[in-house]
């Protein structure tokens, strides 16, 4: 038992913690920002001010995570971010492919919990900043909810990830909200007052079938007229949790002190709807079905954006300019809503899009005004019409990863932020991001440290693509479709399809590629002919292009849209090709600062099959040298080691003039980057992409095992050897892959 004597007052229980890096905010940015410090040997205390990890992707919200893959519904090829960002989605597939939110939660809570650098205090709010005038932060202090303590969080460096910018805020860095006026950086897409200047909140609800009849009582505060949603129509039995993104509100207010005043108008939304789908009469199938979860707290979008040393703009986005200190990268559209939200009788967005993606500079990271502190996530120093594009989710969190390395070597060499621009320090920072699976598409990985550039490079067998069987299904000519190809200066050789055709046509086919160097959208026709094709059944048909290509690329087989005329598909999948169709156009009616351009778009599997072709000349490109070219995804090439197909247990071996004495090997795989992999509600038919190695065996030059491993499903793997172990040479033996050809798309080997 415990008791003490009645005293006047008593002072709440103090925790005292000091760190190298102090992380605020624990959505997507600040999660992945902490854990990947904390890998770099930071020590690093995460305060997050909900009971989960994950921000707006978490179970009180439940909004898919994404960035650049945008759905697949961009030109944006193999563009999911890498790095720790793609290591939780990749998990995510493999244990949650249904895509249940509270699973989610508990694999970032894993992830986080795993590491020996991090402690993460939950439910914990900063309200308070020390910081003398113009110096650095010294320390935040912080109130637990739920034990009513308060913790005192000191550090040599922070970062604010939360979203508001509390940190930022009360240690008086500069911010914005709302949008500048079109002059301030020449954006021409910047909304006028009619639109408004603020993006709002959003809150989505769950509702499930019973098997029984289920009465629905509405509260007293819920909306009764549903007309006053324009879109009010759209509201049926079948839509649920990001289904309902458009149920927003708030642009109009101050989207940081009117949260509370915001959600409960997003209450009276969600409950009043739900009213409208049970009892207007107008949904009788709804009636078993019973209201099962409305968000706890609104999903934000924007609020305050805060003064980085540079501004990320429209024209960085749509020109796909590359900074010099490149960290991350975007591809979202950029993404503006009127700030009416549900109230508006506007679509409840515009989005329009750059070609390709853009890269994120560091500068944008670090604030001009506090000396020791990064932004990472929605808050950082872009503009109002960038930021259309940078707040979402993946893209926050592959910026939170880099400010997270950011951050490690600043504490590990006793610096302050601006100093990773100097050349040196910023060559080190960009290769250690290239090094731990983080992906900048300007840059690729020359890395001294890797031993395995050192070793002459073999392999049992290669991908010479030579055909693609026809065992695949017919694919309507019902609108244009292409076959992406890798290519390589030179000659275009001949490419002949299989077609069959209800009647008589003719085609007029195109060779494209795309004029920016590493880019998806086929904007520059090489070449074209044009092939008469005659009623009847399947049949082969060559296509000659009288093209050279001048540097390596991807072009782009066309075929026009035909009714009745059908190309037969392959079943088998290889790395770094993909079958597209033109779907849609970006077409501005006025002004804005934006281009126009065709949509080529893959289907998802199991669609989007590859054509059965057979080619005039093999192509090479999926030789085992690629391993060490510095770039684990498909760019202008696919930048992999692939297998024959006809070698049932290929493998891929390093040698060693002399023996080389090493810690750990990095390998890397293909999980297929053109896949968005939506964390919840979208549901995906798969557990792992096709072209990753299932099983493999890695065994040093003696034959002895390093490591045999199963159920393999990540995009990296690292085996530590034991300590410090003299190699002269290491093999890889894929025993089986998840069903196309083995793909290796990088070794590293430490010492």
């Amino acid at each position: 038992m415990r008791r003490e004597m009645a005293v006047e007052c008593r002072w709440p229980h103090r925790e005292m913690h000091s760190a190298d890096i102090a992380v605020i905010g624990g959505g997507m940015a600040g999660t992945c920002c902490a854990i990947t410090a904390a890998r770099a040997g930071a020590d690093v205390v995460l305060v997050q001010d909900r009971p989960i990890l994950g921000g707006n992707a978490g179970s009180e919200v439940r909004l898919w995570i994404l960035g650049a893959t945008a759905h697949m519904g961009n030109n944006n090829r193999w563009a999911r971010e890498g790095g720790l960002i793609d290591e939780i989605l990749v998990e995510n597939l493999w244990r949650n492919r249904e895509g249940n939110p509270v699973m989610l939660d508990a694999l970032l809570l894993e992830k986080a919990d795993a590491e020996p650098n991090l402690r993460v205090l939950l439910n914990t709010a900063v309200f308070e900043v020390d910081r003398k005038r113009h110096g650095p932060i010294q320390r935040v202090r912080a109130f637990c909810s739920q034990t009513g303590a308060l913790h005192e969080v000191s550090a040599k460096l922070f970062v604010d990830a939360s979203g508001d910018g509390v940190v930022a805020f009360l240690a008086g860095a500069g911010y914005r909200m709302g949008a500048e006026d079109p002059s301030e950086y020449g954006e021409r897409f910047a909304p006028d007052q009619a639109y408004g200047e603020l993006l709002g909140h959003t809150i989505y609800y769950y509702a499930r079938h019973t098997g029984a009849p289920v009465a629905y009582v509405p509260p007293e505060w819920a909306l009764r007229d549903i007309t006053a949603i324009p879109r009010h129509r759209d509201i049926t039995p079948d839509k649920k949790g990001c289904s309902l993104w458009w149920f927003e509100y708030g642009g109009r207010r101050d989207t940081v002190l009117d949260t509370e005043k915001i959600k409960w108008e997003l209450w009276r939304v969600a409950y009043g709807a739900w009213d409208y789908v049970k009892n207007s009469g107008k949904y009788p199938e709804a009636a078993d079905m019973t209201l099962e979860w409305v968000g706890l707290i609104s999903g934000k979008r924007e609020s305050r954006r805060f003064d980085g040393l540079a501004t990320l703009t429209q024209a960085d986005i749509i020109e796909q300019r590359d900074p010099f200190d490149a960290v991350a990268f975007g591809g979202w559209s950029i993404d503006l809503h009127p700030a009416d939200g549900i109230y508006s009788d506007r679509q409840p967005c515009d989005q329009w899009h750059s070609r390709g993606v853009y890269t994120i500079p560091l500068r944008s990271y670090i604030s001009r005004d506090v000396p020791n502190l990064f932004f990472a996530g929605r808050n950082i120093g872009v503009s109002h019409v960038a930021f259309g594009s940078t707040r979402v989710m993946a893209t926050c969190a592959h910026g939170g990863q880099a400010v997270g390395m950011a951050a490690a070597r600043c504490a590990a060499r006793g610096i302050r932020p601006g100093k990773l621009l100097e050349a040196e320090q910023l060559r080190g920072l960009q290769t250690d991001l290239l090094r731990s699976g983080q992906h900048i598409p300007s840059l690729k990985l020359r890395d001294e440290a890797n031993l395995a550039l050192r070793a002459r490079v073999g392999a049992s067998s290669r991908l010479a693509l030579r055909e693609l069987p026809a065992d695949g299904p017919e694919q309507p000519l019902d609108v244009p479709r292409a076959q992406m190809l890798p290519l390589r200066p030179g000659g275009v050789p001949s490419v002949t399809v299989r077609l069959s055709a209800d009647a008589p046509a003719t085609l007029k086919c195109e060779l494209r590629t795309s004029s920016r160097p590493g880019g998806f959208t086929p904007d520059k026709l090489l070449a074209g002919c044009v092939v008469e094709i005659p009623a009847g059944p399947e049949r082969p048909v060559e296509l000659r292009f009288d093209a050279d290509v001048e540097e390596p690329c991807y072009a782009f087989v066309c075929l026009p849209a035909a009714p009745g005329v059908r190309v037969r598909c392959s079943n088998l999948r290889v790395t770094g090709l993909l079958s597209v169709a033109r779907r849609g156009r970006q077409e501005p009616q006025r002004d804005i600062g934006v281009e126009s351009f065709d949509f080529w778009r893959p289907d998802r599997r199991p669609a989007g099959h590859n054509w059965a072709i057979a080619l005039g000349a093999a192509l090479e490109g999926w030789g085992p040298e690629m391993v060490l070219n510095g770039t684990a995804r498909p760019t202008t090439q696919p930048n992999g080691w692939v297998a024959d197909p006809a070698d049932h247990e290929p493998w891929l071996r390093l040698d060693w003039a002399r023996p080389v004495r090493a810690r750990e090997v990095v390998l890397e795989f293909d999980t297929d980057f053109d896949h968005p992999m939506e964390s919840v509600q979208w549901g995906h038919p798969e557990r792992v992409p096709p072209f990753c190695v299932r099983r493999y065996t890695l065994a040093d030059a003696q034959g002895e095992v390093i490591a045999a491993v199963t159920d393999h499903h990540q995009t990296r793997r690292v085996h530590r050897v034991g300590g410090v172990r003299e190699l002269t040479g290491l093999r890889l033996t894929i025993h089986e892959t998840w069903g196309a050809p083995a793909a290796v798309m990088g070794v590293g080997v430490y010492g």
